[in-house]
């Protein structure tokens, strides 16, 4: 045994690769860790000859959570797209610089004076970034107005998103996406449809009415920015369900299709508004008239910059970060992430833009050791193609944060493997539904078109963390099975 024990050594001493991982022996502790390693490195490397892994581009690095070292490497310094594993950087960023108790503002103001019962002058609508605004906050601020005496408006209703930049979409926003919830236009001013809060986006759903007549077509919230084009049909009991709804690219017409059968369900789809602000102020508007608020006839709704010398009338804070991260990692929102950005760049460089907000990224990569120069992006949430970073970097991101004073709010903030509930499970709860990988993975899922990713932390049977990341790209068919069938093995290994 002895005899056996000292050739190991010798032969693995020199070098030991595992695609490009170097790990070197010195005692024997590190002889019986080598040996473990090695027969992870072995069932991971037969995965990886499976034809989905072969067929695309695919990097990975799996390390040691405790030291950070590197024991398991297949290309991991190749560039791969990351999709959605890009806001493992964006959420790290945004505890860093804004810090887990950020809150984002709204306010109401005026630069007129109440008198009898009329706002002589102008009603002010200012965001500043806040995707979590529900159609009860609104009504909120109209309660708040009807208080202070207010029932009639002589001036505008003005919409200020000046915290951040007039440019509403991300680079690398494919036409085919902007119609929909995930790819919606950034404003400092926008709202959100439901608890998830999707800013940026109207819930449209059509339902069977009688056969033969068109559906019943609902919005939530209730607005005038979009415009239905119902074309659908409710059809009998048994037919197949065809409803499409979809925006047309460019304009906020709403173009209902297909059949809904009796019986059925209907469809639901969440739909992106052109202009975030505007769409804010309609249901703002609504909210003050269902409260009794009245505008003068000549009132008009614009868009516009609030005055310095203007009055607060009512205002409200978000949640604190430390709680939106939740929606935002575990559901994978889009708009949060792009929104964190141009709020980063406006509090670090008093710019809220894309140019501002991914420079405060980068430098925060550097900041923590990572090498800024191997991570392309050109958005925060990842639906760029052109973005591109290498396994090694993200898994080294995902050692360094576990030091951080916020670490705890981080990793609570990813999905876990096979827990149905939504803020629980988020985008992995579909999926490693069983022992050893159920509630054992806490990772970030990424997924475009022919790219697929999962990065995170993953628990041993001998108790150990492992951190892993693999990235896959150009795969004509899904790699998630084989994902998870690493995902697995790490969760077995022993």
């Amino acid at each position: 045994m002895e005899i056996l024990k000292k050739l190991f050594i010798s032969i693995v001493a020199v070098f030991m690769i595992s695609g490009s991982v170097f790990i070197p022996i010195t005692d024997d502790s590190s002889v019986e860790a080598a040996t473990s390693y090695v027969s992870l490195k072995n069932k991971i490397d037969n995965i990886m000859l499976d034809s989905r892994m072969k067929n695309a581009s695919s990097s990975v690095t799996i390390r040691k959570a405790s030291t950070g070292e590197v024991v398991y490497e297949y290309y991991g310094d190749r560039s791969i797209t990351p999709a959605s594993s890009l806001k493992l950087l964006t959420g790290a960023a945004a505890l860093e610089t804004l810090g887990e108790n950020y809150r984002f503002s709204t306010a109401v103001l005026t630069d007129g004076k109440v008198q009898k019962g009329t706002l002589k002058g102008n009603l002010y609508l200012r965001g500043q970034g806040d995707p979590t605004l529900l159609k009860i906050h609104f009504d909120n601020f109209a309660d708040g107005l009807v208080k202070q005496g207010i029932k009639k408006i002589s001036g505008n209703l003005v919409g200020d998103d000046t915290w951040f930049d007039s440019v509403r979409l991300s680079a690398g926003i494919l036409a085919e996406d902007e119609p929909y919830y995930y790819a919606a236009a950034i404003s400092a001013l926008t709202l959100s449809p439901n608890e998830d809060f999707d800013a940026g986006s109207v819930i449209v759903e059509a339902k069977p009415a009688s056969n033969g007549n068109s559906t019943k077509v609902t919005l939530t919230p209730e607005t005038n920015v979009l415009q239905v084009v119902n074309k659908s049909k409710t059809v009998p009991k048994g037919y197949k369900n065809t409803l499409k709804i979809t925006r047309q690219v460019g304009s906020n017409k709403v173009i209902i299709t297909g059949n809904s059968p009796i019986g059925t369900f209907g469809k639901k789809e969440w739909i992106s508004v052109t202009n975030p602000t505007l769409y804010a102020l309609d249901v703002f508007k609504k909210s003050l008239s269902e409260k009794g608020v009245t505008f003068e006839s000549s009132s008009k709704v614009v868009q516009g910059k609030t005055p310095k010398t203007a009055k607060s009338l009512v205002s409200r804070k978000s949640m604190p970060l430390k709680d939106l991260i939740i929606p935002f990692m575990k559901l994978s929102n889009n708009t949060h992430a792009e929104i964190l950005a141009k709020e980063m760049g406006k509090v670090v460089y008093g710019e809220g833009s894309w140019d501002a907000g991914l420079k405060v990224m980068r430098e925060y990569a550097d900041s923590i050791g990572l090498d800024s120069r191997k991570w392309n992006f050109e958005d925060a949430s990842g639906m760029s193609y052109s973005n591109k970073i290498t396994s090694k970097q993200m898994s080294q991101l995902l050692y360094v944060v576990r030091s951080e004073p916020w670490y705890s709010t981080y990793s609570k903030s990813l999905p876990i493997a096979g827990l149905s509930d939504r803020f629980i499970g988020g985008t992995l709860r579909n999926r490693l539904k069983m022992p050893p990988a159920k509630g054992n993975v806490m990772a970030k899922t990424g997924s475009l078109e022919n790219i697929k990713s999962l990065a995170g932390y993953a628990y041993t049977k001998n108790g150990e963390t492992l951190i892993f990341t693999v990235l896959t790209e150009n795969n004509k068919t899904s790699t998630i099975p084989v994902i998870d069938q690493i995902a697995i093995t790490i969760t077995n290994h022993k």
